[in-house]
């Protein structure tokens, strides 16, 4: 039954409507070939009905027995044509416009026909099981593996990736990412107190001995600082020592401190346990806890985080590396030799290889494929089908019989042709056999 547009159902599409593109110059050359296959199969039955004219004809004149055998195959002919027609007819119209019952079949059960259709193929198609055994065969993974492993594939899969990267990045304003890469990142990072977490991690790097490689760094430096310090020791000495005071006092003077302070830096430096060592260590363990539970600490940390998050450079983040990422983005795309598009063959060469060599890595990917694939088909599989049906209910009953009679109506028309010849050697066989008989 065909719907009628109502308020809340828009009027039906006509098949053409749906099928918008459609090639007009394959469907006439469809037309021109139904019409052939029309105009054949009418001249089998014409055929049949002049031969039985002619038989009958002669018959009355008395002719000879042979022409009864051919009327009666020319007789059977005709009733199988005429029967074959039809049926063929029927499918798609009324016989010569009589609303015979059970006529017209493709206008009367179009949504019947679009609901079985769907559910045939989710049935037949997209079961599990049928997914699982095509993808097996298929061996997705491994034919991947070998395709991506040949340079030329992998440098086509590095430009079409290119090509995708810039036309997402021409996609997008400017201004856009910058206000995502803001909210997500610089003022996510502003938003928490940094104090209590700074210290806590803190606090885990002591927990786990961290420190000592940076003490030792810095007693290393301090140790090569002083072998070079005798200069500004005595520049200083020079400067802040009485002006009365003799210069041979001052080189004394500084050379005796220049060699404490290598002395005490080398200590420091070879002792891991030395005092000023374990009192740095001390010191940081203290500051940790005042980080997580001093106020005044804290408010300090906070003070440190504001001064940061005021300047400039922090404020532009987002539009510096934005504005940075895009140039190089698309400076890279565009030329084959760019360090960007040799990264992308380079790592899709890597993975085809990957997939071709390890069986226990296609297998893994197959397993994955064949997963996703049962996953898709069990939760979607009833959405998926329901294009056909909800499409095939959209149609309009006569053009969509009309354009189903285009594409297999001509292989229909050998049903006419078949009914015409085979009712011909039936009739001709039980003639024969009545003859024998009687």
């Amino acid at each position: 039954m065909a719907h009628r547009p109502s308020a809340g159902n828009p009027a039906p599409r006509s098949f053409a409507e749906s099928l918008a593109g459609v090639d007009s110059g394959a469907d006439a050359e469809r037309q021109r070939g139904l019409r052939r296959m029309k105009i054949v199969a009418l001249s089998f039955l014409l055929g049949a009905t002049v031969i039985f004219l002619v038989c009958t004809w002669a018959q009355s004149r008395g002719a000879a027995p042979w022409v009864g055998y051919v009327r009666a195959a020319a007789e059977a002919g005709m009733i199988g044509a005429l029967a074959d027609w039809f049926a063929v007819t029927a499918l798609f119209k009324h016989p010569l416009g009589i609303p015979i019952p059970h006529t017209a079949i493709i206008k009367r059960k179009k949504d019947q026909l679009g609901e079985g259709l769907g559910t045939f193929v989710r049935e037949n198609f997209l079961s599990a099981e049928v997914v699982e055994a095509k993808l097996r065969d298929a061996e997705v993974a491994g034919r991947l593996g070998k395709w991506l492993s040949e340079p030329v594939h992998a440098q086509r899969v590095a430009a079409e990736t290119s090509t995708v990267l810039r036309v997402l990045v021409e996609m997008l304003r400017d201004e856009d990412v910058q206000h995502v890469l803001d909210r997500m990142i610089i003022k996510r990072i502003a938003e928490p107190t940094w104090g209590p977490p700074i210290g806590r991690v803190l606090a885990t790097l002591l927990a786990e001995g961290r420190q000592e490689a940076l003490i030792q760094l810095l007693a290393d430096r301090a140790f090569q600082w002083s072998l070079n310090a005798g200069e500004i020791i005595e520049r200083v000495i020079e400067r802040d020592s009485p002006t009365w005071s003799p210069r041979w006092v001052d080189h004394l003077v500084g050379d005796r401190i220049h060699r404490e302070l290598m002395d005490f830096t080398d200590k420091v430096r070879r002792n891991p346990d030395h005092e000023l060592r374990r009192s740095a260590t001390r010191f940081l363990f203290e500051f940790a806890d005042d980080l997580q539970h001093d106020e005044a600490t804290i408010q300090r940390a906070e003070n440190v985080k504001e001064q940061l998050m005021a300047r400039d450079e922090v404020a532009r983040a987002a539009e510096t590396a934005w504005s940075a990422a895009k140039r190089i983005i698309l400076e890279s795309v565009d030329d084959p030799s760019s360090a960007l598009r040799t990264r992308i063959t380079d790592s899709v060469v890597h993975i085809g290889e990957a997939l071709r060599d390890d069986a226990d890595l296609r297998d893994k990917v197959d397993r994955w494929i064949i997963r996703a694939a049962q996953h898709l088909v069990s939760e979607y599989g009833v959405e998926i089908t329901a294009i056909i049906t909800e499409t095939i209910e959209r149609w309009d009953a006569d053009e969509a019989s009309r354009r189903i009679e285009l594409h297999v109506g001509r292989d229909l028309q050998f049903i006419r042709i078949n009914g015409t010849v085979v009712g011909s050697l039936a009739g001709l066989v039980i003639y024969s056999i009545a003859q024998l008989l009687f």
